[in-house]
């Protein structure tokens, strides 16, 4: 690199050119600096009457909703997280006459994954970066946003984009945490801070939130994430009033040389192997998405994820279950006591977080109805439990799975001996990105059916005995960054099958009623309503509604890039609307791009007889594989131990992932890869969220690393024949 004599271009023309190719994310996502910016009172409504309208969203509302739908209260709906609306104005007969009511720009260009929640007309919906905003329902105008100024070095320490689930509307606040982990209470009328607090208890650990908060029994309640890093996961309750730490949870032991919290810790604590000093590393088991709970119960209930380092063998060399990781935790609301867990992959070696979305419900089973709890986790199953006791009724797989045998009468999962040999590469599946991940599934009561985002995406796992807590090393996955795995991915490449799929699964029957194909992976979240209708989004850029019973294609919108959100639906002076937030991204959507074109995230809202224009798209830019950088061929080994350890899981294999929400760098300028010192030491994109490597890359590292790139681009550039000679007769 150093040997060429380019001029290094400006500031300006560096932001500029990557600004095409989307590196850690636009500097669009920076332009909402500051606290509340108030757009002025929409047309039609008064703070007074804004305040007045979300002052009645209490628990009583929120149950109360659930059989009217006129509002979507919770980014789940309702406590149950059924994302069901009961509203049927739009149906399977007439959804082929619905059209765009308007769009709102969220600019920005990583993933959007809130759901839109709606109170009396008002929109609440949040955007990378943590940012809030306000929307007026019957115009599409903003009311107000809120940039909670989310510093950004948190970009690194992101394992899965920078991303927020939403928010909760409680007695006239909107609650929101923020991607370094503080919890704000906002006035609806108008986003100022009623009260802020810090949910993070040691800020020497990497930890994030990512998830919408839940208000429940007067308590707003949070967990956090991380566990790709090395964290010890808690869940938070907070005075939804007045912010006051209430109760705090711990998922897993910490050190055994102190007094542990509760019970529940003394009695985890034996199924970890204190020689790997397990509560140096932090243990993992995040909390980063879904919580439900059952007033009547007044039990909380969320999924825990996968153990840090995500290596069994590392984690606890001696075995142990480990928990509570990968567990479906029920706490006492006003407590924090725990009344009962369900380890669902215990021995966790596959990142199988249960995390997704948990749905309460009641159903008959053998003549007796049952209250229970309804989870499809990354590994691949199905469960149905009793949500009173945690009692295992049923589980069954929904996506094909390698990694256990079944699931036994007593609710423990067979474990095959090969997905726990960690001595060679394993194509488990589902892999890591899991069977169903965050993306949230909806639950039909008139169709029995739950409508669940499934989908494999092939990775293969071993052990990485070069791996050490905090060091980073060469080819040892983003340890440059502060990941901390224990395994190695990919080290053989995977045989199996990447899909995405829209699986109908009757719960009773415990098999699909049907499935919808889909042309790749990582496809949005779903919404089912009482018009008999499923709305899903796609990775390919469209939006659709399917019948609920048959899954016939009814209908769809393009939307210029992937859709990885679940919908919404309300009414609003008489009229039916769905909401749904788009933009590409997430863990897979940094790596890859399905859609043909990209555009900024938007809220799109359609009605019957929307006629709004679609916003404008544009084609995915790619300058084509990159050539002509001058490079060493003797840099191109240590610079391939560099790039894993600092780059692959941003930006993917040079050339053959193709780039998502971050640019694959075997597709950018040659400019870009031969002065890739002025990008990643102290460059301009660090206010976009990506990592500055001064003092950590050299630069003589960084020429490495860009001999990497350019000679992976000419090893897998297509050969060009030979040119024949011409035939003489």
């Amino acid at each position: 690199m150093r040997d060429t004599k380019i001029t290094a271009p400006s500031l300006r023309a560096k932001r500029r050119q990557w600004r095409g190719y989307r590196l850690a994310g636009c500097a669009l996502a920076t332009v909402f600096g500051g606290a509340a910016v108030a757009q002025g009172v929409a047309a039609g409504l008064s703070s007074q009457q804004i305040t007045k309208a979300t002052s009645a969203i209490n628990g009583h509302a929120i149950v109360s909703n659930a059989a009217t739908g006129r509002d979507w209260p919770s980014v789940g709906f309702n406590y149950s997280e059924t994302r069901f609306s009961p509203l049927n104005q739009i149906n399977a007969e007439n959804v082929k006459s619905l059209g765009l009511a308007w769009t709102f720009d969220l600019h920005s260009t990583r993933g959007v994954e809130a759901t839109p929640v709606v109170v009396d007309g008002i929109m609440y919906v949040t955007a990378p970066w943590s940012i809030v905003h306000a929307i007026d329902v019957r115009t599409g105008n903003e009311i107000w946003s809120y940039d909670p100024q989310v510093p950004r070095t948190m970009g690194q320490k992101a394992c899965c984009d920078v991303v927020n689930r939403g928010v909760a509307v409680y007695k006239g606040k909107v609650y929101v945490a923020s991607l370094d982990g503080r919890l704000f209470a906002l006035d609806a009328a108008t986003g100022k801070v009623d009260w802020r607090v810090d949910t993070i208890n040691d800020r020497s650990r990497p930890f994030t939130s990512t998830a919408a908060p839940r208000v429940m029994n007067g308590k707003v309640i949070i967990g956090n994430g991380g566990g790709e890093y090395g964290i010890r996961a808690y869940v938070s309750a907070y005075d939804a009033a007045t912010g006051k730490l209430d109760w705090r949870w711990y998922v897993i032991p910490g050190d055994p040389s102190k007094p542990y919290e509760n019970a529940a810790m003394a009695a985890a604590a034996k199924t970890w192997d204190p020689s790997s000093k397990y509560w140096i590393v932090g243990g993992g088991g995040g909390v980063w998405d879904d919580m439900a709970y059952d007033p009547k119960l007044n039990l909380v209930y969320f999924g825990t994820g996968n153990g840090s380092p995500w290596s069994s063998s590392w984690r606890s060399p001696a075995g142990g279950t480990n928990l509570y990781l990968t567990s479906i935790v029920a706490l006492n609301a006003t407590t924090g006591k725990l009344a009962w867990y369900y380890q669902e992959s215990p021995k966790d070696n596959w990142d199988y977080d249960a995390d997704s979305q948990i749905i309460l419900t009641d159903m008959k089973i053998d003549d007796v109805t049952r209250h229970v709890l309804l989870h499809a986790p990354k590994n691949g199953f199905f469960y149905v439990l009793d949500r009173t006791n945690g009692k295992f009724i049923s589980a069954k797989p929904f996506v094909n799975q390698n990694w256990a045998a079944g699931i036994e009468p007593n609710g423990k999962p067979d474990i095959l001996p090969s997905a726990l040999d960690t001595s060679k590469s394993n194509d488990v599946i589902p892999g890591p990105y899991g069977g169903h991940n965050w993306q949230p599934m909806s639950y039909n009561p008139a169709t029995g059916d739950v409508y669940i985002p499934a989908q494999n995406v092939p990775v293969t796992l071993m052990k990485d005995p070069n791996w050490t807590y905090d060091k980073a090393k060469p080819m040892v996955l983003m340890s440059g960054t502060g990941w901390n795995l224990g395994q190695a991915l990919n080290a053989t490449p995977p045989t199996s099958k990447p899909f995405g799929e829209l699986i109908a699964w009757n719960v009773a029957a415990g098999k699909p009623d049907w499935v919808h194909p889909y042309p790749a992976p990582w496809n949005g979240g779903t919404l089912t309503t009482a018009g008999n209708l499923v709305f899903q989004g796609s990775a390919d850029g469209s939006f659709y509604a399917y019948n609920a019973t048959t899954g016939e294609e009814l209908w769809h919108s393009p939307t210029g890039t992937g859709v990885i959100a679940g919908a919404s639906s309300y009414e609003v002076d008489g009229k039916q609307y769905v909401s749904v937030a788009v933009g590409w991204g997430g863990v897979f959507g940094l790596l890859e791009h399905i859609a043909p074109t990209t555009a900024t995230g938007s809220v799109y809202t359609f009605t019957l007889g929307g006629n709004a224009p679609l916003p404008k798209f544009v084609q995915y830019p790619s300058a084509g594989l990159v050539q002509g950088v001058a490079y060493k061929p003797a840099d191109v080994a240590p610079g391939t131990g560099l790039y894993v350890e600092n780059c692959a899981l941003c930006h993917g294999t040079p050339g053959v992932n193709n780039g998502g929400s971050i640019p694959n760098l075997g597709y950018v300028p040659a400019g870009v890869i031969s002065h890739l010192h002025d990008y990643v030491i102290n460059g301009p994109l660090t206010q976009a969220g990506m990592p500055n490597f001064a003092g950590k890359l050299s630069d003589e590292q960084v020429t490495q690393i860009a001999a990497f790139i350019q000679g992976t681009a000419d090893a897998i550039r297509p050969k060009t024949p030979p040119a024949q000679p011409a035939k003489t007769e």
